[in-house]
């Protein structure tokens, strides 16, 4: 009995200190480019040694990022969601070619306005990422851009 408790006393101990991945940090920024255009920019600061996957990526192949507006009836999203060039290559792992990006990157999305600001426009991200030993696919994530 006594060896059950030292036992599960260890799980309970080395749970404590396993590490939560979180190799993707986002970050928001708004640029007014009139006063009824703006553009919306999700900045992702991308871990040493991981990569995010683009949201164009070939069937079979990693999942790609994913942006969801929110419609809240304030603005109209103009044209789809843009990315920076990237990375493209022959990855190992899905055994093709495909894009992704290192360090730091960002995307852009430009909005008209129906609406006068203040208000906010929230999107949710869904992405890949992976190291040379592993994938994830962490929980979605929420993004605030705030029209002022």
């Amino acid at each position: 009995m006594k060896n059950i408790v030292v036992i599960v006393c260890l799980l309970f101990t080395a749970l404590s200190f396993a590490q939560i991945l979180e190799p993707v940090k986002w970050t928001t920024d708004v640029k007014k480019i009139s006063d009824s255009e703006y553009e919306l920019i999700a900045i992702a600061n991308i871990d040493k040694k991981w990569h995010l996957y683009s949201q164009t990526v070939p069937d079979g192949g990693p999942l790609p990022t994913v942006f969801s507006f929110v419609s809240n009836g304030h603005y109209l999203k103009k044209g789809n969601t843009k990315e920076e060039i990237g990375v493209m290559v022959d990855d190992p792992t899905f055994n093709m070619k495909v894009k992704y990006f290192e360090t730091k990157t960002e995307f852009k999305q430009r909005v008209k306005l129906k609406k006068k600001p203040p208000f906010s426009i929230e999107t949710e991200i869904e992405y890949m990422v992976c190291d040379d030993i592993q994938c994830i696919m962490p929980d979605p994530e929420n993004l605030t851009f705030n029209i002022q």
